[in-house]
């Protein structure tokens, strides 16, 4: 395979994405250097604008598995990538209807706190755990799968980048906190996009304007997108990916640590739901830039695939070798599209650091160690900042061997953040279940997701269901390669063809409805949770929406909980203290009726604002 190496201006580009991003960070370390609490360094004071929080929640999510791995998804399988966009519609809506006003309006660090209040401790600490090994294995994914793909393509060094990354994030993340984390993640959003937009512009040019890229996809089958067959074993189908989609980014946005402690960080509830909002345009704006590069890199390599010809070893290295290629004699532009790759790798880290660091030190410094100092949990914020920076660029050894960096990644997801979303799902609809019907959900569904993940990459899927497109070599000029065959198994068990080879879309599904089956079914064998127990706050009562006609099957869904005790506005101006109770209730085991509401309620704006005192502790 032929490399091409940088030249100096990449290096100079290159270089400056890491100079500026670790500015940043000195910035606010200096800036907030006297606001030494970790409420300020974990969740920004909770005084963030939905600007810059919206440009991070999509860089955060649109790694580099998206640039690299998206436009070479569309090359091989076709543009059905653009059904995503349901999919995120339908993510950005249930989050910030669903999900949001529960965990903005408790006054909680972390997520898990949250499955405390409405079950038990065990319940949060399994989660949490979970948590931390799903973010640790897919940063590692995140971390190595550009490197590498950079390094066969374009001689840059492999553990070099992989270090670097480690590095200037965990450098900016222990300076500077929460802060330094969405100002950088605004920046490198920036510069993802107008990455993107040089390929674009380029690579259009180069082959022959982008009516002849259109026409050519059309001709390659590429632009064959909805594809109706309700097959769930097929890869990528309408229902896959609008069904399955919509479950795995669920479990992404929905209730995961690193977008709802964004979320928290603004200064009230419309601004966090403002940032969803937006971040669903940033969404769509870099899923059709990375459609489009695919489209655009099949038009050029149409009549000689540089994969199957033995150019490149991996499809993941498509994208920078089409880069190297276009921008052969425009030096510093193959750096800016290293520097967009890098950017995504930078703000995924950082955000999983950051992330990490928090649930650590909310589920199990602070639960073991309530009456530490501000300064020490300040320290101790920023030591496990930089503990989780080194292991989870220590886990991009471990990515090496998990295939396809976009299949990996949503399936890590799909694995742990289905059963996850399976939980919270639980508690915030399912009055009636009991903290043993949840911790017996959340191992059932874990159970079901690892089975058939693991099944499909010891048994992966027939071509006959994941369908690849086909790739020419016809005008390739002959390379001398020794091609090796990969030795075929003389059978297969029965559920090879058949679970194994369920879409990876789905396998979040799987587990979100098997952890939700049996939380159900486990919670009426030992007995449901009484409803007059629990805090209306900490459920949503979306029953409503079927029962409007009726106040007597509303009453009924709502198990006992007592949301027409008064109305909202009235509960959260009475005279109960549930915010200023948080902290006291998860320490000392209170029961959920001793947890009222959270100040900060505007009736005029029917907002919440996060404008209120630190939490207290009552003793």
């Amino acid at each position: 395979m032929e490399v091409k190496n940088f030249e100096a201006w990449d290096y100079v580009v290159f270089a400056g994405l890491f100079v500026i991003s670790s500015g940043i960070g000195v910035f606010f370390a200096i800036k907030e250097r006297k606001k030494t609490t970790s409420r300020e360094f974990l969740v920004g004071g909770r005084q963030m604008s939905f600007g810059p929080v919206a440009l991070s929640l999509t860089a955060s999510f649109m790694s580099a598995v998206t640039v690299l791995g998206t436009p070479s998804e569309v090359y091989r399988f076709g543009a059905s990538f653009l059904l995503f966009l349901i999919s995120y519609a339908f993510v950005v809506f249930f989050t910030s209807e669903l999900f949001l006003p529960v965990f903005y309006r408790s006054g909680i660090t972390s997520t898990y706190e949250y499955l405390q209040l409405r079950f038990n401790k065990p319940v949060r600490y399994a989660a949490t755990f979970i948590y931390i090994v799903q973010t640790i294995l897919y940063t590692g994914v995140v971390v190595y799968a550009p490197a590498l793909a950079l390094n066969q393509v374009t001689g840059f060094d492999l553990w070099a980048s992989v270090f670097a990354t480690g590095i200037v994030c965990t450098f900016y993340c222990s300076l500077g906190g929460l802060k330094a984390v969405v100002w950088t993640d605004a920046f490198q959003m920036v510069v993802m996009i107008v990455g993107f937009l040089t390929v674009l512009i380029q690579g259009s040019n180069h082959v022959g304007g982008f009516d002849i890229v259109l026409e050519k996809a059309r001709n390659g089958s590429r632009l064959h997108i909805v594809d109706f067959d309700a097959d769930p074993l097929r890869r990528h189908t309408f229902w896959t990916i609008a069904v399955g989609g919509t479950f795995t980014w669920l479990g992404i946005y929905g209730v995961n640590q690193s977008t709802i402690q964004r979320c928290i960080s603004c200064k009230t509830e419309k601004h966090a739901k403002l940032a969803l909002y937006f971040n669903l345009l940033g969404l769509w704006i870099i899923v059709v830039c990375a459609v489009f590069s695919g489209l655009i890199m099949y038009s050029y390599f149409k009549d000689c695939d540089p994969w199957t010809s033995g150019a490149i070893l991996a499809p993941d290295q498509l994208m920078p070798y089409f880069v190297m290629e276009i921008f052969a004699t425009m030096p510093g532009l193959p750096g800016l599209f290293v520097a967009c790759a890098f950017s995504g790798t930078l703000s995924t880290v950082a955000a999983s650091i950051n992330a990490l660091a928090t649930v650590t030190f909310e589920d199990f410094v602070k639960s073991c160690f309530p009456h530490l100092s501000d300064t020490l949990n300040t320290w101790i914020s920023k030591g496990l900042c930089l503990l989780f920076g080194i292991i989870c660029t220590s886990m991009a050894v471990v990515a090496s061997l998990m295939g396809s960096v976009v299949q990996a990644a949503l399936s890590i997801h799909g694995m742990c953040g289905g059963p996850m979303l399976g939980l919270f799902t639980l508690g915030l609809v399912f009055p009636f279940v009991n903290w043993k019907g949840a911790l017996g959900g959340l191992l059932t569904g874990i159970t079901l997701s690892f089975w058939v993940a693991i099944g499909a990459f010891i048994y992966p899927a027939p071509d006959s269901k994941t369908l690849p497109l086909p790739l020419s070599t016809e005008l390739c000029v002959e390379l001398n390669i020794t091609t090796t065959v990969a030795p075929q198994l003389s059978s297969r068990p029965v559920l090879a063809d058949t679970w194994y080879s369920l879409s990876y879309l789905y396998y979040s599904a799987v587990g979100c409805l098997g952890c939700i089956a049996a939380g159900i079914i486990i919670s009426f064998l030992t007995g449901r949770q009484r409803g007059k127990d629990i805090d209306p706050l900490l459920i949503r009562p979306v029953c409503n929406l079927f029962c409007f006609w009726s106040k007597k099957y509303k009453t009924l869904c709502w198990c006992g909980v007592q949301h027409d005790r008064e109305t909202e506005q009235d509960y959260l101006d009475s005279d109960s203290t549930w915010k200023q109770g948080v902290e006291s209730g998860l320490q000392n085991g209170l029961k959920q009726d001793t947890l009222a509401q959270t100040p900060g309620y505007n009736p005029i704006d029917k907002s919440y604002s996060n404008s209120v005192p630190e939490k207290t502790t009552y003793f």
